[in-house]
């Protein structure tokens, strides 16, 4: 079922995930549901605060070579950690809750996370360049954070000015 994704500045955004307990039905459907979500969104990544629930949730759906989405490819992570991290990347960077805007977020550039799958196993992965970013990404959405966050104050304010301009727009 496809979900409603809040977009900023909806207060839900902020809000601190919590741990998943259960690794039950449930739990797969509302993974099955970001997928489906996600992919009519024609986004790569989905945190589960971003559809309204609170749970340290996320799932990624990385385009490979061939500029192809294939669900063999899709990442669910449930409750991440990240454990060790080291370099730097700079990478354009969108969201799905700040549709239409891109900007360059500067990001460790490798990254070793523990998490859980959707039966409940335990995970410790490796990941670099794009998987790396586009993890910190959604981890920080279960934190409470959205990308907008990490730009200079200057590109912060040009952001929320043309935001707000595009708003008022919206509403006419």
């Amino acid at each position: 079922m496809i979900r409603e994704v809040l977009t900023y500045p909806n207060p839900k955004l902020r809000t601190l995930s919590q741990n998943v307990m259960e690794f039950d039905e449930s739990l797969h459907t509302l993974l099955d549901d970001m997928y489906e979500t996600m992919m009519h969104k024609n986004g790569v990544g989905l945190a589960a605060i971003q559809i309204g629930i609170a749970l340290n949730i996320l799932v990624i759906n990385p385009v490979n070579e061939d500029g192809e989405q294939k669900k063999e490819d899709l990442l669910e992570v449930i409750n991440p950690q990240i454990i060790e991290s080291e370099g730097v990347i700079v990478f354009q960077e969108g969201c799905l809750s700040v549709p239409n805007v891109y900007e360059d977020v500067e990001r460790f550039k490798k990254i070793k996370v523990k998490f859980f799958d959707r039966f409940g196993n335990e995970h410790v992965e490796t990941y670099e360049d794009f998987m790396a970013v586009a993890l910190q990404h959604e981890i920080d959405h279960l934190r409470g954070h959205l990308f907008v966050e990490k730009l200079t104050y200057l590109k912060r304010k040009k952001f929320e000015k043309e935001w707000k301009k595009r708003e008022k727009e919206k509403s006419r």
